[in-house]
């Protein structure tokens, strides 16, 4: 399937939060085209409004000013097209690993759990549902751990389901907000490795909001720096967006100067 559109386009878009004494504008006049397949990391300091511009793409919040669209229908509210993995998953914990990932699709085609043995369709259906969750977990590496509970499992682990959910639903884009900042380095590089190999097996567009440039510039393809003009009323703007390579070595000359680069430009006090 072919689209006219991008699958993000956000136009002339403003936001602003009600403070003691006013509002505090986030941003105004952001403008930004994202097409299929990106895997776009939107970087900067603390207050930029990075996990603002996600809430609105996923649309839990609307807009001050300005419009979001994707494959040009306009964002209103949350929907199934938007995937999204917070830093803190959140799993059931009374449901396997397996069962965590197929509960999407389970509300998505109306089944319960009760109905599976009743009806041979249902039980058709199920196998179907269990397949899919399958296929997700061993992209992210834990077919092994499929009838464990979510109390059996490390915070990385718990993380590789919330992801499995996420990817399963199969989104036009999926939305990360610091997904892997509370796991220790050995751990957040594994997650890194098997997101960006979910991202190219699964060719699905990808936000990824996060304050760390290393990891910013090895999982994107793309990246964004949002920092905020001079003047205590002045809201944020992008000042740096370009293609990056996916997977560079963090150590090469081109990735050091790059990285002091953004230090300078959207992290200097």
């Amino acid at each position: 399937m072919t689209y006219a559109h991008s699958i993000l386009e956000c136009r002339r878009l403003a936001q602003r939060y009600r403070v003691r004494g006013g509002h505090q504008i986030v941003f105004e006049n952001l403008e930004l085209t994202v097409d299929r397949h990106q895997f776009v990391s939107v970087v900067g300091a603390s207050g930029s409004g990075k996990s603002t511009l996600l809430r609105l793409v996923l649309g839990s919040e609307q807009p001050w000013k300005g419009s979001l669209s994707s494959n040009g229908e306009p964002i209103t509210h949350p929907d199934r097209t938007r995937g999204i993995v917070f830093q803190k998953y959140s799993l059931f914990p009374h449901r396997t690993v397996l069962e965590n990932v197929m509960f999407g699709l389970e509300l998505v085609h109306g089944a319960r759990l009760g109905r599976w043995l009743a009806w041979p369709w249902d039980r058709r259906r199920r196998a179907h549902f269990e397949d899919e969750a399958m296929h997700h977990l061993r992209q992210v590496r834990l077919d092994e751990h499929a009838g464990k509970y979510p109390h059996q499992l490390s915070g990385g682990m718990q993380q590789r389901v919330a992801i499995a959910q996420a990817l399963i639903m199969k989104p036009r884009i999926l939305l990360m907000d610091e997904p892997f900042g509370a796991l220790d380095p050995e751990t957040r590089d594994s997650l890194q490795r098997a997101i960006v190999s979910a991202f190219q097996a699964q060719r699905i567009t990808v936000l990824l909001v996060t304050h760390n440039l290393e990891e910013a510039l090895y999982v994107g393809n793309r990246l964004i720096v949002l920092a905020k003009d001079r003047g205590p009323a002045a809201g944020s703007r992008i000042v740096i967006d370009e293609t990056i390579e996916q997977g560079a070595a963090i150590d090469a000359p081109h990735t050091r100067a790059l990285l002091a680069h953004l230090r300078r430009t959207a992290f200097a006090a």
